[in-house]
């Protein structure tokens, strides 16, 4: 019997980020002081974290080794209040790291390897296809690190049928992963308008009108941000904006997985649409900007 206590799935990518951070402006070839921390990360994980922060119990779904720094990195999930029972342990697959520079001016540069979690493929899904959360018609995060073949298995999976699937691409270099759900009819996306139009293969200029081509595509519902530009919603009951807070940046990575988290808990909690975009784009904005609640 699956735990009373999961609200949420978090699926995919689950390892160590290695941030690099500095308040000067930086180009390539920088060497400046700053502050460097090792986390807890990966778009799965960021996104659990940040469910659990608006008080859901996220499960997470992933691949970790049985490394050193996968033995490790379990445990600070668990401390973190993940439920761990459900990750793929591999015996033969290192423990993935993300590893990014940010500077005044943004992200500088960033490297994912995780390749664990591609080589791993369908076997971080063996609870919910076979296992004690086989039947599960909750809410799943998803995240776009996984291969575009086991993707776009998802799409059609009956396994995934009556959940209420939500998913990010985790880069603008893996938005074409998700064209699957462009027809399959289901699941709602979030998306940058970056993302959206890689997506699209089109150039839009705002997120609304990303949104309309989306849905026009066949995305059962997407949300499209755009930095300090509106934000939309769309569906097909139609597309609506709203204008997120002006703040100073400060930090960059992870801002994608909060909004989507935000969003998530704002409707578990019976928020209606509009609002919902407003509580996500509030929490991005105090989180890029160092702000607290």
């Amino acid at each position: 019997m699956m735990p009373q206590a999961v609200d949420v799935l978090c699926i995919g990518s689950v390892l160590w980020d290695i941030i690099g951070r500095s308040s000067s402006h930086m180009r390539a070839g920088s060497d400046v002081p700053g502050r460097i921390t090792r986390i807890p990360g990966g778009v799965a994980m960021n996104i659990a974290m940040a469910l659990k922060a608006y008080g859901m119990q996220p499960a997470l779904l992933s691949t970790v080794g049985r490394d050193p720094e996968g033995e490790e990195l379990v445990a600070a999930c668990a401390r973190l209040g993940m439920v761990t029972t459900h990750l793929y342990r591999s015996e033969d697959l290192p423990t993935d790291t993300y590893m990014a520079v940010e500077g005044g001016n943004g992200l500088i540069a960033a490297i994912a390897d995780a390749h664990s979690l591609e080589q791993a493929g369908a076997k971080i899904l063996r609870p919910l296809e076979s296992g004690t959360l086989k039947g599960w018609a909750g809410i799943i995060a998803l995240d776009g690190n996984l291969t575009e073949a086991l993707l776009s298995d998802i799409a059609v999976s009956e396994t995934f049928a009556r959940t209420d699937l939500r998913i990010a691409p985790a880069s603008p270099g893996k938005a074409e992963r998700l064209t699957p759900f462009l027809h399959a009819g289901r699941a709602t996306l979030y998306v940058n308008l970056e993302e959206a139009n890689l997506l699209l293969r089109e150039s839009h200029g705002t997120a609304a009108d990303a949104a309309r081509a989306l849905v026009g595509r066949g995305v059962h519902r997407v949300l499209v941000t755009n930095g300090g530009d509106a934000a939309a919603c769309g569906s097909q009951s139609g597309t609506f904006t709203a204008q997120p807070r002006e703040v100073m940046v400060t930090r960059v990575t992870g801002a994608g997985d909060t909004f989507m988290a935000a969003h998530i808990a704002a409707e578990a909690k019976g928020a209606a649409p509009d609002a919902a975009l407003e509580r996500a784009l509030e929490a991005a904005a105090i989180y890029v900007s160092g702000e607290t609640y």
